[in-house]
């Protein structure tokens, strides 16, 4: 009983928050970035250590310090525009949210085969999923359980609110065939660290990363089309961009080619990375596993490890 009534509270705010003009949850969500930024020193030297091992020979100290900050700005904007989220609008989307390449994803999704979306923590990633929704294909997102029920219950509501379904991680391999084989579309998230037998080790950037080996086995098994999708902040607006369909490796050797499309898919999201540092989320730990500490090393049971850098 408790529960429901936090939640409804929750609820609540999420309406008035949700319903502030935007320009003010703009310049109160920056302000609340650069607030975390000075603040939560854990996350900001997580965030630093993590863009000089990738920026460390090609940026300045201070080209550095800007992006972390822009980072916390960013996503204390994506903060204040989750509680729109649930309210938006088709037409709320005009002069908001713009989308280039439209057309290469009518014509995966126009194949019949199920399209599987490939991005990341990137920009507003929750606005993209609204987006789809909004544009009449909804989305099927492959998310872990948060591990407060209330706070979970909530943020399902948000994410779903719009006609996205949540697949929970862990146990969605047969249901994500299940949708695809019905010309469904899949989001998958994949610029996480996993653990050793979750993953394989490829190279994001200059270091291996164990990544998820789960899309690339998902995508041989259903035969679906990849295409990568990123959001990008453009001051008050975002822009969705979509690329080409990926040319996934299928030689019938499954290890190598969950290995290969794993890199493959991880070099893609490396790249726009790259363009937009400032707008991918480095407060993850994302090269935490580490192929020495492999518990099964020198087994045939170690996570496989790219062995040159596409």
């Amino acid at each position: 009983m408790l529960n429901r009534f936090i939640i409804q509270c929750l609820k609540i705010l999420c309406w008035f928050l949700g319903h502030i003009p935007l320009i003010l949850s703009f310049w109160f969500g920056r302000g609340l970035g650069r607030l975390g930024f000075y603040l939560d020193k854990k996350h900001r030297e997580i965030v630093l250590n993590n863009i000089k091992t990738v920026f460390g020979q090609e940026k300045s100290t201070d080209e550095i310090n800007l992006i972390a900050k822009k980072v916390f700005e960013n996503l204390g904007m994506n903060l204040m525009e989750f509680f729109r989220l649930p309210w938006l609008k088709e037409q709320d989307l005009n002069g908001y949210v713009e989308c280039e390449e439209f057309e290469n994803f009518k014509k995966a999704y126009d194949k019949g085969r199920g399209v599987i979306f490939l991005t990341g923590h990137f920009g507003n990633w929750e606005l993209m999923a609204i987006f789809y929704a909004l544009e009449s294909y909804p989305v099927d997102i492959v998310i872990r359980d948060l591990d407060s029920p209330i706070v979970d219950e909530f943020v399902r509501w948000v994410r779903t609110k719009a006609g996205n379904r949540i697949v929970a991680k862990g146990r969605s391999m047969r249901e994500l065939i299940r949708i695809l084989s019905k010309g469904g579309i899949v989001g998958i998230l994949l610029d996480q660290n996993v653990t050793w037998s979750e993953g394989v080790f490829v190279y994001f950037f200059n270091k291996l990363a164990c990544t998820n080996k789960g899309t690339a086995l998902l995508t041989t098994a259903s035969g679906a089309v990849v295409i990568p999708t990123f959001i990008v902040r453009d001051g008050r607006k975002h822009r969705v961009i979509i690329g080409k369909e990926i040319t996934i490796k299928n030689t019938g050797n499954r290890a190598a080619d969950q290995l290969a499309n794993t890199a493959l898919f991880t070099k893609i999201i490396e790249d726009f990375v790259r363009k937009y540092p400032e707008q991918w989320f480095w407060l993850h730990q994302r090269w935490k596993s580490r192929p020495e500490n492999d518990p099964n090393k020198d087994t045939e049971k170690a996570a496989m490890i790219q062995i040159k850098k596409i």
